[in-house]
Order: C-alpha cells, then structure tokens, then sequence
C-alpha cells in the first residue's frame, strides 16, 4: 500500500457531512466513564477514502454515517479491558488489531438530517441481539441491510458479534501505528 494511504486522516476533512459522535470521549458508553480525551475521528487515509466512498453512496440514497468509535489508541484499549475483559466484545490492548491500528469503525446510519434509522440494538449492546445473525424486525433489516451493503461495496467487512463494526478489507497491509487525534482536528 502506497505510504501517502497509510498515514492518519481526520475522517472529517475527507466526508464532512459523516456524523462524528465519539462515545467513548463522553460517558455515554457502558462503561460510563470518558475512555479518551478527544473528539476527532481519525482512521488511515486509505480507510477514510473508503468510508466516504461509503457516505457517498449512502448519501444518493438519503442517508449518512454516524461514527461512534474509529482510532482508538492503545492506552484507550486498556482502560476499556480493565472495565470489561469480555474477548467476544473487548479485545485485549495490541497494537496491531482493529481500533488500535486505524482501520475499524463502530459506526451507524442516519438520514440525511441525523436522525439515526432503527438498527438490531443499540450500541454496544453486548447480547446476543447484536451479532449480524440475529434475528431482526423488518425494519431494522431494512436499515441495517442499507449501511451492511454500502459498507462492504466499499471495501470493508463486518465483525460477526457486533453489527456496529466494519474493518477494512485491507487491514492485514497496516502496520502498528499510533497517533494523537488531537493532531487532526
């Protein structure tokens, strides 16, 4: 992968209409705590042209993406395993896996005005309702089926316990980097 893509981008300077909502700078989590001193959600810039790749699709169709987590560093990671080392939902603090590497967002979809569309649960909802193959209404099918397909026509793959989570196809080609979202404001 081109080093010009593999560097960290403010997800906002490449899609500004995605919706950024940081939960865990906020204690509207499950832990209830502020895990992170940021608001600004960075991801690699290869992902981040995914993503708009993504919102822009979804866009034609009337909607937009919500982000609820993207970079999370490693010291974040810890703090959420200390509070929950549960491996279906937490993973174990490696800089080298998901969050911790730039390349997954915990994200949702809205209309165009920011009203979030019906979804399977809410986030983090550590049940099995989460998982992609649980059962869902009609609607929330309808909704979750609109995000699933422009997520994964742009290059990104769901995380089977968490329908929230998308990782890029191609994170297997970054390698461990960290960064300070406040850089990127």
């Amino acid at each position: 992968m081109s080093p010009e893509l593999t560097g960290f981008t403010n997800v906002q300077k490449i899609a500004p209409t995605i919706i950024v909502d940081l939960r865990y700078a906020t204690t509207n989590n499950f832990t209830h705590q502020v895990i992170y001193d940021f608001t600004t959600a960075i991801v690699r810039t290869g992902t981040a042209h995914k993503l708009a790749a993504a919102n822009q699709a979804l866009a034609t169709l009337g909607y937009r993406l919500k982000i609820w987590d993207a970079y999370r560093p490693v010291s974040a990671q810890k703090r959420l395993f200390n509070v929950y080392p549960d491996l279906e939902f937490v993973a174990k603090p490696n800089p080298n896996f998901s969050h911790q590497k730039g390349v997954t967002l915990d994200l949702t979809l809205t209309d165009l005005a920011g009203n979030e569309c019906p979804m399977p649960t809410a986030f983090d909802d550590f049940s099995p309702l989460a998982h992609r193959d649980a059962p869902r209404t009609a609607i929330q099918n309808h909704y979750y089926q609109i995000l699933n397909t422009a997520m994964t026509q742009a290059g990104f793959v769901g995380y089977e316990n968490e329908w929230w989570d998308y990782r890029d196809t191609d994170m297997a080609s970054f390698q461990p980097l960290a960064a300070d979202p406040n850089d990127y404001q």
